[in-house]
């Protein structure tokens, strides 16, 4: 397999040896996921029945087909053209012939029930979305859908776009866990300032060998610039699979049909691996992001890998601002890592003053990674900013170098005078062998301001009592965090990306509290 071999004019690392940003004047992402050599591999498809290995050639020649459809079809500079395709070349190409034309890509799941689709294609002004014949039934009637097949209209190669770090490239929609999904509008420098965390949370990606895959969708920022447009850019081959459902054994045969030697495990997969006590052993890199692990899971990662599992830090306003490196340096049992070079990260205090308490983090005005701004919404986002720092709506403290993630601002529980983030309790409960889930979230309590609440999903056939999940925390956490309530559910809410959405489980608790008054 060829691979690892990325050559041509567009800028990959645009960092300083003194860690600042050196944007270049003209940037667009097309050409940086497209130089390189012809006949190496760009992406291992594996959407079919037979392993496909996609050349760069390959895939640039699709770009230029379905940029040319696009053109035929009137897109311009600026317009908006969903993309509603799962894993796969065709996906990737899709955004590299929109970016490639000065258009703005929207990233749309496959799993959105209409509702949900319409919202942000109606709020993006999207007027075409390139799909296929499943997604064409789910769009028909709020956008024109175009079948972005792999044979494209002939012709000659398409001229990229004169595009700048600042000129609009992609608009991806949050998930949703704080509130309802906004769109933030990324420029071209989004790859840039994604590729030197993405790089440190694989220990240096790039080295011989090297191939990248993560069961996150690409319509999510976490699978589209964590994981497939870094790896073009770095000339690593990406893994493109089709993965209904995630179960280990299907993880597993993705990762021998594929040679994958690097793989993005979003926390829920993590969990369903370890429950399934599955090793997988041969991978050089393992990564993580979007909730913190807790030292058990970490534990467990070095058994089950044979490696430290690599947490990152961002958000889809502003992502891979902090990783650890295990090649770099040892993990700290509830911190994320380290700040990125290139991204300045501060916990700060209401004031906007850098603290070394307790405070929000943020993220200083210059990160290339950062949104340009809120999709038509100027007072959201001027409300994001204090001053010059983007805050993130997570609070932190530093141990030393380290970011410490004690939980979001709106879930910290305050319970009689102390401040306790959800997050290490749920990571202590997931320890123990009974429980598959928790979500655990602050109840209303007319003494204590707050009570902590755990809604647990224990795993099929495993019993436990109430009594014994608390004094298992009790043991193991202090004795004020420990939850005083306990409910069993058959299953949690969770967001699209298998986050807990712990703002449903609050609104359930307040509603407990009504009627138990």
């Amino acid at each position: 397999m060829q691979g690892n071999d990325r050559s041509g004019p567009a800028p990959v690392s645009v960092l300083t040896t003194d860690g600042f940003w050196t944007l270049p004047d003209r940037l667009n992402i097309a050409d940086q996921c497209l130089a390189g050599q012809p006949d190496a591999v760009a992406i291992i498809d594996l959407t079919g029945a037979e392993r496909r290995d996609v050349t760069r050639g390959e895939l640039a020649a699709m770009t230029d087909a379905l940029a040319r459809t696009l053109l035929a079809r009137g897109v311009t500079r600026g317009d908006r053209v969903g993309v509603l395709l799962g894993q796969s070349p065709v996906c990737a190409a899709a955004h590299l012939a929109i970016w490639k034309i000065g258009a703005i890509s929207v990233p749309l799941f496959k799993l959105f029930k209409q509702d949900a689709l319409r919202s942000r294609i109606t709020d993006a002004g999207a007027q075409l979305v390139l799909t296929d014949q499943d997604g064409a039934a789910l769009v028909g009637d709020i956008a024109t859908p175009q079948i972005a097949g792999e044979a494209g209209r002939e012709g000659a190669p398409i001229a990229t776009a004169d595009t700048g770090p600042e000129d609009p490239a992609v608009l991806i929609y949050t998930s949703g866990t704080t509130g309802t999904p906004k769109g933030a509008l990324h420029g071209h420098r989004v790859l840039s300032g994604h590729i030197p965390g993405v790089s440190l949370s694989h220990d240096h990606l790039g080295q011989p060998g090297d191939c990248l895959w993560t069961p996150a969708d690409w319509a999510w920022i976490g699978g589209l610039f964590d994981v497939a447009m870094p790896a073009l850019a770095l000339g690593v081959p990406v893994v493109a699979a089709r993965l209904d459902k995630f179960t280990p054994q299907a993880c597993a045969d993705i990762i021998a049909r594929g040679d994958v030697r690097n793989v993005f495990f979003p926390p829920t997969a993590l969990r369903m691996l370890k429950a399934a006590d599955v090793t997988l052993p041969g991978l050089r890199s393992v990564a993580s992001g979007g909730e913190p692990l807790g030292a058990e899971m970490l534990d467990w990662g070095r058994r089950a890998f044979g490696l430290e599992i690599n947490e990152f830090y961002g958000q889809t306003e502003c992502n891979m601002v902090v990783s650890s490196c295990g090649a770099d340096f040892p993990a700290r049992p509830g911190c994320i890592g380290k700040p990125v070079p290139g991204h300045q990260v501060a916990v700060i205090d209401e004031t906007g003053r850098p603290t070394d308490e307790e405070g929000d983090v943020a993220i200083r005005r210059g990160s290339a990674s950062m949104m340009l701004r809120y999709w038509n919404r100027p007072e959201e986002t001027a409300e994001k900013f204090r001053g010059d720092w983007l805050i993130t709506g997570d609070r932190g403290i530093w141990q030393g170098d380290y970011l410490r993630f004690i939980g979001r601002e709106d879930d910290v529980i305050t319970s009689a005078g102390y401040r306790i983030g959800p997050s290490e309790i749920e990571d202590c409960l997931l320890t123990h062998p009974a429980v598959a889930t928790v979500g655990v979230v602050g109840k209303p309590d007319s003494l204590r301001t707050e009570i902590v609440k755990a809604y647990i999903v224990l795993k099929p056939g495993a019993t436990a009592t109430v009594e014994d999940l608390q004094a298992f925390v009790k043991d193991r956490l202090a004795t004020y965090s420990y939850p005083r309530e306990i409910e069993f559910l058959t299953d949690l809410p969770m967001t699209v990306t298998g986050k807990v959405i712990r703002k449903q489980l609050k609104r359930r608790a307040a509603a407990e509290k009504e009627s138990d008054t």
